[in-house]
């Protein structure tokens, strides 16, 4: 039974996609502190965080509304992990984890947005 967003399984693997991101962009150069690294960081924040405030909302749409966002900043984030390999700040392997991961959490939302989306007959984004 899910009493609050800590039981959602996506918030959580949301978490740990954060960790992931506030790891490796460590490794990223001094110039990039307040550039890349600084997005990178905030989009990660986001996807769980918008989750949590998402799920502590009143409504299924607006439930709905904060998902669709975290799912925004989780293809944002993941797109940020892509171009740190195509500039080689990251390697293949240093991203692998946290693509699959970001992949996983991306399919999540979608199937949480189509199931809510089916309860209450709104349409998905």
């Amino acid at each position: 039974m899910i009493n609050d967003f800590k039981d959602l399984i996506v918030w959580q693997k949301a978490m740990v996609l954060a960790e992931h991101t506030y790891r490796l962009v460590k490794k990223l150069p001094e110039e990039e502190r307040f550039a890349l690294s600084g997005q990178m960081r905030k989009a990660a924040v986001s996807v769980p965080s918008n989750i949590a405030e998402g799920q502590a909302r009143s409504s299924t749409k607006e439930f709905m509304n904060y998902l669709s966002i975290a799912k925004g900043s989780n293809a944002e984030l993941y797109t940020q992990f892509l171009l740190c390999v195509r500039i080689s700040y990251l390697s293949k392997e240093d991203v692998k984890d946290a693509l699959a991961l970001s992949e996983e959490v991306g399919k999540m939302l979608n199937a949480m947005l189509q199931k809510l989306a089916s309860r209450s007959q709104l349409p998905t984004h």
